[in-house]
């Protein structure tokens, strides 16, 4: 009988898609479920054909499962990169939150997310995580996934303690860097963007790939309006958070 890693986890539900981790922890990765209800997400996370797992789960209700043991690796972030790493999945530990996704971008329950924010709070004290490493699916996989969208309330989670987080600068229009622009902006952009943890190449160019990276930074750090443009907002919250 396998017991949780923490006290908040109601129980464990043993996920048998798992292996070795190879490399410490150092980030907490954040995803919803995507799928039309609880039980076909928790089923999908258990089943072995489907080679998908988390380490816990998280209900509508705030309930709290563990699938995985966080001294394995989990197999929930796919093809990833972040400062330097790839393979996050021997580098993370995955909380998948039950959420239609972005065929109905509902808000999450109140009190699942803080059932999220205590169990996020856990794991970074124990496992030393840092505030920025606490990441959606979608900073990590670029152009792959949007998880856990531009509705997840990053700020109700930073107001618990929980991930890296500023308040967006307001959009006020304006010039703004975009696709097929190039020169020392857009370098500094996407030097800023790749020393913040983006997989991004510094090439000068402002072509594809970046506005796919800006896209990502936008969904999870100025959600309000997710372009690919790196207006004056943008920039003015990817400089405060690097202040931080």
């Amino acid at each position: 009988m396998l017991s949780p890693d923490t006290p908040h986890a109601a129980d464990f539900r043993p996920s048998p898609n798992h292996g070795a981790r190879l490399r410490p922890i150092s980030s907490l990765i954040l995803h919803y479920t995507g799928m039309p209800t609880a039980a076909a997400a928790l089923e999908q996370l258990t089943r072995v054909e489907s080679q998908v797992s988390s380490h816990y789960f998280v209900d509508e209700d705030g309930t709290i499962l563990q699938l995985v043991p966080e001294a394995r690796r989990a197999w929930h972030a796919g093809r990833s990169f972040w400062a330097g790493e790839e393979d996050l999945n021997s580098a993370s530990i995955g909380i998948e939150i039950v959420h239609p996704g972005h065929d109905d971008p509902r808000s999450f329950p109140d009190r699942q997310i803080e059932a999220v924010a205590a169990l996020c709070r856990d794991i970074c004290a124990r496992q030393g995580i840092a505030p920025r490493r606490v990441l959606g699916h979608s900073d990590i996989a670029i152009g792959r996934k949007i998880d856990p969208g531009e509705f997840f309330p990053w700020k109700a989670l930073a107001e618990q303690g929980v991930g890296h987080y500023v308040a967006p600068a307001p959009i006020v229009g304006g010039a703004a860097l975009e696709t097929g622009a190039s020169g020392a902006e857009v370098r500094d952009l996407q030097k800023a963007l790749a020393d913040y943890g983006y997989r991004i190449d510094v090439s000068g160019d402002y072509d594809e790939a970046s506005a796919a990276v800006v896209a990502a930074f936008q969904r999870h750090f100025r959600p309000v309006l997710i372009d690919g443009r790196a207006d004056s907002s943008t920039l003015t919250t990817l400089r405060a958070l690097a202040g931080l």
